[in-house]
């Protein structure tokens, strides 16, 4: 396969291809799924199947190209790869740059494999203004992949942004009653962490020369001392601790998460979350290990860390709608991600990865489920199911296995990722890898307890006596999620593999640059 790929010079269009694909699906739906005229009602109707079809497979091409960066990225090699460097605002020194490593390779893929599945599992809940809503989805797609791939800092901000603009719109067109509300309050904390940003990328482009945007440039101009790295890393903390997000910034995602439509909220929890730790590992951290590593500062950043993993999971373990419990285990789980990357070993940023990847599967699963439950019984309430293994055993089979791959289950995603984290942590932060451990107990006392109440305890209604099973078309969907599942839990090692040496260089860059900082002829970055 890679002898094939080379052959074709895969490395060479991949990245600018899986930008473009998505933007030709979504001109594709506008030009051959325009309003047509009922011959009967002589009412404007839209082809909804043609929609959903070209939708879909626009993003199975997509996660069938991506697949190819599996057997074409070179493990063994730690630097950029499929890089592409091309000319974009000279003035500016700004350049379309792409490449990816063993962090955002998986960014990618993740992103890829969720989005078709997305789609395929939601498949007939949104009925109104279709071709807006998947036009958004495929635009969507485009922002998520350039802000994993982009190696220019005024090109990430603008992938950023235009992510951003599309998941406002998913939530207030087509989300639940009180989705005006979730969508301005996710707009407004995310708006604002994100123009804080800007001003930090100007301040870094001015500081180094006025002469380029570029990831490398700063990287290698930047002096990582004074107090301006400070100030600097604080904006960028912000930013990416409202996405990620981190206690006391998550207000926003519970409401986000209940109101967003099906697909939203699987994009939402599965990839979008993931940007905000990833801009940790990528910007915060390599940029300004100074202020990243400073004693004060990794102690209150993992303690915050440890704050959203146990607050997580205790306000998950009362809440009496199905979709909030998993919008707020989202909270604890991404606190452990955000422990593996401040504890900063080599195992716990692999760890903290592989949380990332395994959050993504499983959370995504889980709300695609509800959805699907949703549908049948049209309540999210914990307190009118019951007994629901009877009238759907296939469905209840998966949802356990999901709901056992979030907790952590030997066997499963959730327990490598998990495992890895706290292993990795426990050396540079033990204390804070005890208290962490507490939020794997709550999780499988709120999953569980979760999954006893709608599944296992006496039926509370008749109608739920003859809800219908999963058919073929979602059946398909949770057995491509189950496979996953158990793919990593099972046989981790190739996924490890590949982000390893990434991993390591990583760690390596911001040691070296916090020492760097702590001599005391450092200089400061001139102002701009």
């Amino acid at each position: 396969m890679r002898d094939w790929l080379a052959a074709v010079q895969y490395a060479t269009w991949i990245l600018p291809a899986l930008l473009l694909v998505p933007l030709a699906g979504a001109a594709l739906i506008g030009i051959a799924c325009r309003p047509a005229l009922h011959p009967e009602t002589q009412e404007e109707y839209v082809d909804g199947g043609r929609v959903r079809a070209i939708a879909f497979g626009t993003l199975l091409v997509e996660a069938l190209l991506s697949a190819g960066m599996w057997w074409a990225f070179d493990p063994a090699d730690p630097a950029w790869q499929f890089r592409v460097d091309l000319p974009w605002i000279a003035d500016w020194g700004a350049r379309f740059t792409l490449g990816v490593d063993g962090i955002s390779l998986f960014m990618v893929l993740l992103t890829t494999f969720l989005m078709p599945l997305a789609i395929m599992g939601d498949w007939t809940s949104v009925r109104t203004k279709l071709r807006t809503h998947y036009v958004l989805l495929l635009v969507l797609t485009t922002g998520m992949v350039g802000v994993f791939t982009t190696l220019d800092l005024l090109l990430f901000y603008v992938f950023w942004e235009i992510m951003l603009v599309p998941m406002y719109f998913i939530i207030g067109m087509w989300g639940g009653e009180r989705r005006t509300y979730a969508s301005v309050k996710f707009f407004l904390y995310t708006m604002f962490g994100s123009l804080l940003m800007l001003l930090a990328i100007i301040w870094l482009w001015a500081g180094t020369g006025a002469t380029s945007f570029g990831y490398e440039h700063i990287l290698a101009n930047f002096r990582h001392a004074g107090p301006a790295t400070f100030w600097l890393f604080g904006a960028f903390f912000l930013a990416f601790a409202i996405k990620v997000p981190l206690f006391p910034f998550h207000t926003w995602l519970p409401d986000a998460h209940v109101e967003a439509p099906t697909t939203g909220s699987v994009i939402l929890a599965g990839v979008m979350l993931k940007m905000g730790t990833y801009g940790f590992l990528r910007f915060a951290l390599p940029l300004f290990p100074a202020a990243a590593m400073h004693p004060t500062i990794r102690a209150l950043v993992l303690g915050l860390a440890v704050v959203s993993i146990v607050y997580g999971a205790l306000v998950a373990m009362v809440q009496p709608d199905l979709k909030k419990l998993v919008a707020y285990s989202s909270v604890s789980h991404l606190g452990f991600v955000m422990l593996g990357i401040f504890a900063l070993t080599e195992q716990s940023i692999q760890g903290a990865l592989m949380v990332m990847v395994s959050h993504g599967i499983s959370t995504g699963a889980l709300f695609l489920m509800i959805g699907m439950l949703y549908e049948r019984a049209h309540t999210r309430e914990i307190a009118k199911f019951g007994g629901i293994a009877r009238s759907v055993p296939v469905f209840s089979a998966f949802f356990l296995l999901v709901a056992l791959s979030s907790i952590g289950l030997p066997g499963t995603n959730g327990f490598v990722g998990e495992f890895l984290t706290l292993l990795g942590a426990y050396q540079t932060a033990p204390l804070f890898v005890v208290l962490a451990s507490t939020g794997v107990v709550f999780a499988a006392a709120y999953l569980l307890w979760g999954v006893q109440r709608v599944l296992f305890n006496p039926l509370r209604s008749e109608a739920n006596a003859t809800l219908v099973d999963l058919n073929r078309r979602e059946l398909a969907v949770v057995g491509v999620f189950a496979v996953a599942i158990l793919w990593l839990g099972l046989a981790p090692g190739p996924v490890l593999r590949r982000m390893e040496p990434a991993a390591a260089r990583l760690v390596q860059q911001v040691e070296r640059g916090a020492q760097v900082a702590a001599l005391p002829d450092t200089s400061t970055v001139r102002q701009p």
